[in-house]
Order: structure tokens, then sequence, then C-alpha cells
């Protein structure tokens, strides 16, 4: 049964699910920064997934990487998946702008996390209803965790 890593859920904003990954909002306003983890138990790399997962896993993320490029109007975006501090697998999809909080650095630890309003919340959960395919499925509430 999936679990979400109790850091990732204290940390982000549920927004909904693909057919593969759950999309988390990181709950800092410096950046359009949103986290995808696949539905999957005990996984912590990509290999660990089915050769099916694995092309589940890219598609999601480069779909994603795609529309919020044009969604933010960002100069990079940042695609990562670490996991040196949370095991879980996850992929970190960061819209970078030139003059952001961080830039050019990573976002990691650069400026200290500036909680988001509910009203900016709904106002991203509108950007993206605009753009994600109809397989993507928002969730319900836009509290921290869930």
């Amino acid at each position: 049964m999936f679990v979400l890593d109790g850091q990732l859920a204290r940390e982000t904003i549920a927004i909904g699910d693909f057919p593969l990954c759950r999309l988390l909002l990181m709950n800092d306003a410096n950046y359009p920064w949103f986290v995808l983890v696949p539905r999957r138990e005990d996984v912590s790399e990509p290999f660990q997934l089915s050769v099916e997962d694995q092309r589940i896993f890219w598609q999601e993320t480069t779909q994603l990487a795609e529309k919020l490029k044009d969604v933010f109007a960002a100069d990079k975006m940042n695609v990562a998946a670490l996991g040196n501090v949370v095991s879980q697998l996850h992929m970190h999809v960061i819209v970078r702008q030139h003059g952001d909080a961080a830039w050019p650095a990573p976002v990691w630890g650069k400026q200290p996390a500036i909680p988001y309003l509910a009203e900016q919340v709904a106002a991203i959960r509108e950007k993206l209803a605009l753009v994600l395919a109809e397989d993507f499925c928002f969730g319900e509430g836009d509290a921290a965790g869930a």
C-alpha cells in the first residue's frame, strides 16, 4: 500500500494524481516547485519500478515540466531526483526564472520557505486545470500533506 513519506507530507500541498504519480506542490512560494511521487510501495530508485512504470514516470515528468514551462513562463526547468534526505522516490520539477530568489543557484537551502496563502494555491490549481491532461485527477483539498 502506498504511503507518502512523512517529510513530503509535511512540506507539500497535495494537488492530485496522474495515473502513476501523486502531484505535490512544495509549500514554498519562492518558486513554483512541484514534486511527483510514484504511488508504489517501497521504491527509492527509478530502476526499482517496473519497465512500464519507468516509462510512465518519465512521461508524467516530461509532460508536467513542459506544461509548467509554458504556464509559468519559465526561463529554465530544473528536474531532479535526489533522495538523499527523503528516500521515497520522488521527482522535483521546479520552475526557474532569471532573478528568482535563488537564481542561478539550486533552490535547496537558499531562502527560507514562504508558505503559500490559500488564494495562491487556488490560483495555481486554476492554472494547472487549464493544461493538465484528462488523465489527471485533482485532489479534494489543498491542505498540507494529504
